[in-house]
């Protein structure tokens, strides 16, 4: 369904049920609400499950991302979905970059959020440029993160529309090696979906800033990547928020997108070798931040599903849902 708010018209797909308590699914970065295709399919009665395509993702308007908000461009469209649907509080599941975004709303409207399920998500304090378990910054300005750091050539593919798996970068290929650590079914119905993303300064990767310091780039002030660059995006305060309800934190034991030595964080790739010049900024520690803010925040369960990268939804289908039901019973 099509669903006008005075923000934007997003896309939203529907599970069999349209009655049940509301559960809100949120994809990643490079993909769309298809990406929950199979689990909106699968929720039991009692549940009624929705997913929506984030501005500039799937089929909801190319709209802009305001990337000095971090990520409330993308939180606030969910909040005023939420409130045109007349949905009430809503449990909410967010994926990768999805994580985040579900920590923001929750950040900014405790009292909409049920039940909180975080799959793989992006540390609380953005991607890359920063260090230790508080998530210091490396830089003041951000440096090592922002749009900057995309691979050209990916972004290119995917402006293309590249189903192929000719270079490292294709899609596709990027898909086998990141987003899961084995083969999964419908592969073309997933590499599709990552070439819905809108590609360009205003969406992804954003504008490219560069800096002085190693490694030459820092945040700008449009587009995805730079709002989730640690200057912009930057969650200290989570365990503030009252009500506080329960977060389930369910993580793949291979993942190599969100780690604590993630070969998509430039300052790895520097202590590798990849990228020379590095000074020795050590790799942001993506899992531990996020376990140190869960800590302060109380009322977590971590769990961690071996023989699984980025997104346990689509390598252990049965057991991610097994563990979202579990949770969001235990909030009846």
């Amino acid at each position: 369904m099509k669903v006008a708010t005075s923000r934007l018209t997003q896309n939203v797909l529907e599970g069999p049920s349209a009655e049940g308590e509301p559960v809100l699914f949120v994809h990643g970065n490079v993909s769309s609400a298809a990406f929950w295709r199979d689990t909106l399919a699968a929720m039991p009665e009692g549940y009624r499950a929705l997913a929506a395509d984030l501005r500039g993702f799937g089929d909801s308007d190319p709209a802009p991302v305001d990337a000095t908000r971090g990520l409330r461009d993308f939180s606030d469209d969910l909040t005023e979905l939420v409130e045109a649907m007349e949905l009430g509080p809503v449990h909410l599941v967010g994926w990768s970059m999805g994580g985040g975004v579900v920590m923001q709303l929750l950040r900014d409207r405790p009292a909409l959020v049920r039940s909180l399920t975080l799959v793989n998500p992006v540390s609380p304090y953005g991607y890359s440029g920063t260090e230790g378990p508080d998530g210091l910054l490396t830089h003041a300005d951000g440096t090592g993160a922002g749009a900057g750091a995309a691979n050209p050539d990916f972004v290119a593919r995917l402006a293309k529309g590249d189903m192929s798996d000719e270079a490292p970068t294709s899609p596709r290929t990027v898909f086998r090696t990141s987003y899961v650590a084995g083969p999964v079914a419908d592969e073309d119905f997933y590499v599709a979906s990552m070439l819905t993303t809108r590609v360009g300064e205003d969406n992804y990767p954003g504008d490219a800033v560069t800096s002085e310091a190693w490694p030459g780039v820092r945040p700008g002030a449009r587009g995805v990547l730079n709002a989730l660059a640690p200057t912009h995006f930057r969650l200290d305060d989570l365990h503030s928020v009252e009500p506080r309800p329960p977060i389930l934190w369910i993580r793949g034991a291979d993942d190599v997108i969100v780690s604590d030595a993630s070969p998509f964080d430039l300052a790895q790739l520097g202590l590798l070798g990849v990228v020379p010049g590095s000074p020795g900024t050590p790799a942001q520690p993506m899992v531990t931040q996020t376990r140190a803010a869960l800590e302060r925040y109380g009322d977590y369960r971590e769990v961690v599903l071996a023989v699984c990268g980025h997104s346990p939804h689509l390598e252990h289908p049965e057991e991610f849902r097994r563990l979202l039901v579990e949770h969001l019973q235990s909030r009846r």
